[in-house]
């Protein structure tokens, strides 16, 4: 397991750094505590508590004390087709992530990470596997910038990343829907947290910039077996 998730100090930590990640900028904390991590688009859910679980735990990333539901939205993909997306990635494992093309580090970061993680997976849960990329800057990331930006990360994988957005609301409601804090700043500063779901439509694990590929690798091997 990542050390992040060893002890309670490290743990505090990890969490405040699953907030709002100011792409080339400083991060922006709200610890505001909540209840239920569910579809309640009407306030923003509570950022991740990570369990300090003495390293028991069987993922590498971050556990979360209390699972993230999978969230119920339909975007534009980069074909510009409509997109349900809890409906689209039931099938298997899913990756989740809120980000814009123009982010200068934690974006690109971020998708490097997993598409490095996906060529040290096992080819069968690579193909069950859905990467998706909700733009948080809507105005500039049309469907096809969304896909040729992710095109440069997945073009030897066994899977297409997915990138959707729409208009500000429907992307704004998507946020609330996942439970990540909403982007601010022309989606300029969004949550740095990257989350694993399963088929049982709960995500018990995610990750932000203190995890690896081989974290992710390893977790999403761990979740395609459950």
């Amino acid at each position: 397991m990542s050390s992040v998730t060893r002890t309670g100090l490290a743990a505090l930590a990890a969490t405040a750094a699953l907030l709002l990640a100011g792409c080339g900028g400083a991060a922006d904390a709200d610890t505001t505590a909540s209840g239920d991590h569910g579809h309640d688009m009407g306030a923003m859910e509570a950022p991740a508590t990570v369990e300090d679980d003495g390293g028991d735990s069987a993922y590498s990333g971050l556990h979360l004390r209390d699972p993230y539901k999978k969230p119920e939205f339909t975007l534009t993909d980069s074909t510009g087709a409509p997109y349900d997306f809890a409906a689209r990635t039931a099938a298997g494992p899913t990756l989740l992530f809120f980000g814009y093309t123009n982010c200068p580090d934690v974006c690109p970061t971020t998708m490097a990470d997993v598409a490095l993680a996906l060529r040290t997976t096992d080819p069968a849960v690579v193909a069950r596997t859905t990467v998706v990329f909700v733009t948080t800057d809507p105005a500039r990331d049309t469907p096809e910038t969304l896909g040729e930006y992710l095109g440069r990360f997945d073009a030897d994988l066994g899977t297409e990343f997915v990138g959707l957005t729409g208009d500000q609301a429907q992307v704004e409601q998507a946020q609330l829907a996942a439970g990540v804090p909403l982007a601010e700043d022309n989606g300029q500063s969004h949550s740095a947290m990257l989350l694993l779901y399963g088929t049982n439509g709960e995500a018990d694990v995610a990750f932000n910039g203190g995890n690896t590929a081989t974290d992710i690798a390893h977790d999403l091997a761990v979740v395609a077996e459950g």
